[in-house]
């Protein structure tokens, strides 16, 4: 057994966990007209209503005792001081220095980066701003009105996540997003696209990236069939290290955005890797962008436990997956802009915290990240909330909701609003039996028919949630939106003790998927006898 599974906290907290587990949520309500007012917290425009969690008050005093005993002030300190938090390759995470002030100072390995952030954005203002306005243009003279990001992971995740969420404060070229090594993605789009007006953002780290430089040389050559070799750098652009690389494509040295290794990929949507964000809204919005994650870090710094919002959402959905045994987190944005914020959430969480080992190498024995996933209400309504309302198994809810929409149809955003409460009440509150009897008694059912329908009709509810209300999808509040599941997932690592800025995992695949490709050209290679047998099937 852990320490951590054996650590007074821990224990105290199982044992809490027993004596809440006969108690319905809607009991403690009942007990406790201050509830909501009791178990709800604001910061940076937001608001959290965790009152449909089953806890307590003293559950939380408990929660926060393990936050505590694992040395989360220390971990915080750590994180904020550019010391080494990535310990298995000696790296610092840096990213709240993307969006710091140009006064602050942020050391890694002892050097203030914040000058070298300010004056990379200031780059990418300032080209970002040039192409808004058609000063830069491509080879032939035209004004670029798409353009096309092409990475994978965090390279593509956060920023289509965020384009997409800020559309309605677009006011640039349209963005477009390729990510996957299936061709289809990618000449789908560019059968849309014209040549002359169309700009690339190669986005890689190491410019090796296998999937997205097989996307990036197909562009490429795509491009070239309409235009001279010379106009390539005028129709790509490059976000990456390593500028050798980059060089060999055929993008100057001068039109190359480069982040630093202390920015981990699912971090990365503030710094370059953002620039085709910045394209569509523009210099000012993104500000705010980075202005709204910098509040929000500040509030991760600064605001006691019991009042730290990302602390809060951390510590319980630690409740749920660690000790009331929801093995799964349901995001359920009730906002259409909002639509790729799961997948976004999956890297960031399932990536970071997706880990069997802890800091020390040891094997774990309790749950890390529990498994992601969701899609937009009321979209959900109609799929998946039949199992999250009736299936055996509990799964935790993160209702997101925007209060003022960014459309004139007043009438369907009241319907909106209407459907996330609802289904967050009936997950808590259920059906009984009895009521289902009423309810069809009512409605002229009775005898055998009337028995027999009523165990179809019965909820069990007592299934938590929380809401998060912001106050719109703007720049600022999307920008605090993200920052706060960032630090709720470095929270929950520092909890169970794990490293959540490798990602090994990951490697493994892309290794076999070398020999795999020799193989397949006829090379000798190691495979298992499956893989032989179905590539004997598709040769």
């Amino acid at each position: 057994m852990s320490k951590l599974t054996q650590s007074p906290a821990w224990l105290a907290l199982q044992a809490k966990a027993e004596e809440l587990r006969p108690q319905r949520v809607v009991e403690l309500f009942a007990r406790d007209e201050d509830r909501p007012a009791r178990f709800s917290r604001d910061a940076v425009g937001l608001h959290l209503d965790f009152s449909k969690q089953k806890i307590d008050a003293e559950t939380v005093e408990l929660l926060l005792r393990l936050v505590d005993q694992q040395h989360l002030v220390e971990w915080r300190h750590k994180l904020f001081s550019g010391e080494i938090v990535n310990t298995t390759e000696g790296r610092a995470a840096g990213h709240m220095a993307l969006r710091a002030p140009e006064t602050a100072v942020m050391p890694i390995n002892g050097v203030n980066v914040v000058p070298v952030v300010h004056a990379e954005l200031d780059r990418l203002n300032a080209f970002a701003a040039r192409v808004r306005s058609g000063q830069w243009s491509g080879h032939s003279g035209k004004k670029i009105t798409d353009v096309v990001n092409i990475g994978i992971g965090g390279s593509d995740l956060g920023p289509h996540m965020a384009c997409v969420a800020l559309d309605s404060f677009a006011d640039g070229p349209h963005a477009h997003f390729v990510s996957n090594v299936d061709a289809a993605q990618l000449t789908a789009l560019l059968e849309k696209l014209d040549p002359d007006t169309t700009l690339f953002i190669v986005t890689s780290k190491t410019f090796t990236t296998q999937e997205t430089m097989a996307n990036a040389h197909a562009a490429r050559r795509w491009f070239l069939r309409s235009a001279p070799e010379s106009a390539v750098p005028k129709h790509f652009v490059a976000v990456s290290t390593s500028r050798a690389e980059v060089a060999k494509f055929g993008i100057h040295a001068e039109n190359t955005f480069g982040f630093w290794e202390w920015v981990g990929g699912r971090y990365s949507l503030w710094s370059a890797v953002g620039l085709p964000i910045l394209i569509a809204i523009g210099p000012e919005r993104f500000r705010q962008f980075l202005n709204g994650a910098r509040a929000m870090d500040e509030h991760f710094r600064t605001a006691p436990w019991i009042s730290n919002m990302p602390v809060l959402m951390a510590m319980l959905g630690v409740w749920n997956n660690n000790f009331l045994g929801c093995t799964t987190q349901c995001i359920a944005p009730y906002s259409q802009r909002l639509v790729h914020i799961t997948a976004w959430l999956q890297q960031l969480e399932m990536e970071s915290n997706g880990k069997g080992v802890d800091r020390e190498g040891h094997k774990v024995d309790y749950a890390t990240t529990p498994a992601l996933w969701g899609d937009v209400g009321t979209n959900g309504q109609h799929a998946f909330f039949q199992m999250l309302h009736q299936g055996p198994a509990i799964h935790a809810v993160d209702f997101i909701l925007p209060i003022q929409a960014e459309h004139d149809l007043a009438d369907q955003h009241q319907m909106l609003i209407a459907n996330c409460f609802a289904q967050s009440a009936a997950m808590m509150r259920g059906k009984t039996a009895d009521e289902v009897r009423e309810e069809l008694i009512g409605r002229g059912l009775k005898g055998d028919a009337l028995e027999a329908a009523i165990p179809h009709r019965v909820f069990t509810g007592d299934r938590p949630s929380n809401t998060l209300l912001l106050s719109t999808v703007d720049p600022y509040h999307l920008g605090a939106l993200l920052a706060l599941y960032e630090h709720r997932t470095f929270v929950q690592s520092v909890v169970w003790n794990i490293n959540p800025f490798d990602q090994w995992g990951v490697e493994l695949g892309k290794q076999l998927a070398q020999h795999v490709l020799m193989a397949m050209s006829g090379k000798d290679t190691p495979l298992d006898g499956s893989t032989r047998s179905l590539l004997k099937r598709i040769s």
